[in-house]
């Protein structure tokens, strides 16, 4: 079981990364898919750590990574549930952070859980039902809020790193740039701040219904 990744990122693409992990014989890369949130903190040729769920197949050996430990725990908590598989869960986790999820289940927001593509009516009813409080309570302060703040100066590098996630989840340029609009335009900000860009990416999916499948 590989529970974390310690490394030099050496690629991000759209749904997953390569991390280099040193080791006695030189760097081993290693893949790991993840949701566009956690993607978007990393950088090429910089340290960064990953916490780790391996799936294991017949035919593969595949990670996915989390940006935290509490991530890797609910993604694979909603995987007890009956048809919901590594690939659903991460979708989960692409639309909601962990404590959105846990609100969800808890209050058995249907239409919440209805926004991940791939769930639905029938499925966010038997997600509620079958999760009941495995989640356990909201865990503390949610990332997953509106971004930016009324006077924040415009960053167009973060704009495009959202606008390039919501497009490689198959929505074109210009609803992209509306539904980061619309979230910015909510939050009385001109841009996105460094800090908010999972955040913000989270909204926009949100105001467009989830990522297309």
């Amino acid at each position: 079981m590989i529970a974390s990744l310690s490394g030099t990122v050496a690629d991000v693409r759209l749904d997953r990364a390569v991390i280099d992990v040193g080791g006695t014989g030189g760097a081993v890369g290693y893949l790991v898919h993840a949701t566009p949130a956690t993607l978007s903190a990393l950088r090429v040729g910089e340290p960064a750590r990953l916490a780790t769920s391996m799936v294991v197949r017949e035919d593969s050996f595949t990670l996915f990574g989390f940006a935290d430990d509490d991530e890797r725990t609910v993604f694979e908590a909603v995987q007890t549930v009956s048809g919901v598989g590594p690939r659903l869960a991460l979708a989960m986790l692409a639309v909601h952070t962990p404590d959105a999820l846990r609100r969800a289940v808890a209050g058995e927001d249907i239409a919440a859980l209805m926004r991940v593509p791939g769930i639905g009516r029938k499925g966010a009813q038997r997600i509620a039902l079958e999760l009941g409080d495995r989640l356990g309570a909201p865990t503390g302060t949610d990332p997953d809020q509106t971004p930016g703040t009324p006077g924040t100066p415009v960053v167009d590098d973060q704009r495009d790193q959202v606008v390039q996630a919501l497009v490689g989840l198959g929505w074109n340029p210009k609803a992209a740039e509306d539904a980061l609009a619309t979230v910015l335009t909510q939050a009385g900000a001109d841009a996105v701040a460094p800090d908010e860009i999972a955040g913000a990416l989270r909204a926009a999916l949100r105001v467009l219904g989830g990522p297309r499948g």
